[in-house]
């Protein structure tokens, strides 16, 4: 079978590009239920703690046990109108039972998966650096929607990524085992001195535990050479949305914006195109 997909890039391709969509289906489920599963998890243990009565336990969609259903109606959503971005597209967007608008963020986590996915294959062809590669897109796509929506990073899918990323390094397929265990320390204390220090200045908080422990999972899968890279492209790409969601009015100035969604595309980028962003970036410094 690797040796087909190996033999017709087009089948292979098309078949990565066909799993992101599922994939992304399901990171869809993800995003929007693992914040909720994990504060009605809080709920019931600081209740508790306090030695509260916590009644009847708050109830919170299962990642795969519950039925995705509507929003706006609470209609059960059909098998035939929850295939990835074609559905969306032939319901024109919206809700087959209420016409409710449905969510952009459906079919571009989707797409996005796919694509990214597509991107990953044809960088590393067919093999096992492939497979990890993808786990690693798509569990940053994943913490991406999540921050983006809640500001949180959870531990469910940063620890995992660390500790697969170090896993990753004992057959050297992105770095070395030493590189990986170094970027992993690095990656942390550098963000966790940046927060501390900015608090005593400034007597606020800059960022969340969270982006440490991600910074940790890229150091563990790239090594700690990639880390200046990534935080250097995190925070021009970081700054430049921020200063144009603020002058679109889209984010007021005292609105605190999320980290991680930059580190992890930053994280990425440099895992399929490092090399090249930094030859391109020697070549118009003048120093290559």
């Amino acid at each position: 079978m690797l040796e087909l997909l190996a033999a017709e890039p087009a089948l292979y391709l098309g078949s990565i590009f066909v799993l992101g969509l599922l994939v992304g289906s399901f990171l869809n489920v993800v995003i929007l239920r693992l914040p909720a599963m994990l504060e009605a998890e809080w709920r019931t243990s600081a209740a508790e703690i306090l030695g509260q009565d916590t009644g009847a336990p708050d109830e919170a969609p299962g990642l795969v046990a519950s039925r995705s259903a509507c929003p706006a109606c609470g209609a059960r959503i059909r098998a035939w109108h929850n295939v990835p971005l074609i559905s969306f597209l032939l319901l024109r967007g919206r809700c087959a039972d209420c016409g409710a608008r449905i969510a952009w963020q459906y079919p571009l986590v989707e797409l996005a998966a796919a694509l990214l996915g597509v991107a990953v294959a044809w960088r590393f062809g067919v093999g096992v650096p492939t497979a990890l590669a993808l786990a690693y897109t798509w569990t940053l796509l994943a913490l991406t929607g999540i921050d983006w929506r809640t500001q949180y990073l959870p531990d469910n899918l940063t620890l995992p990524l660390l500790w697969l990323g170090l896993i990753a390094s004992l057959g050297g397929y992105f770095a070395t085992p030493a590189d990986a265990i170094i970027g992993a320390v690095a990656g942390y204390l550098l963000l966790w001195s940046v927060y501390h220090g900015f608090r005593l200045i400034t007597g606020k908080e800059g960022m969340g535990y969270g982006d440490f422990k991600l910074l940790a999972a890229v150091g563990a899968w790239l090594g700690w050479q990639a880390l200046p890279q990534v935080i250097l492209l995190a925070s021009a790409v970081g700054a430049i949305v921020g200063i144009a969601l603020t002058f679109s009015g889209r984010m007021g100035r005292e609105v605190p914006m999320p980290f991680g969604p930059f580190l992890a595309a930053a994280g990425w980028l440099a895992l399929v195109a490092g090399d090249t962003i930094a030859r391109a970036y020697f070549q118009i410094a003048g120093l290559n």
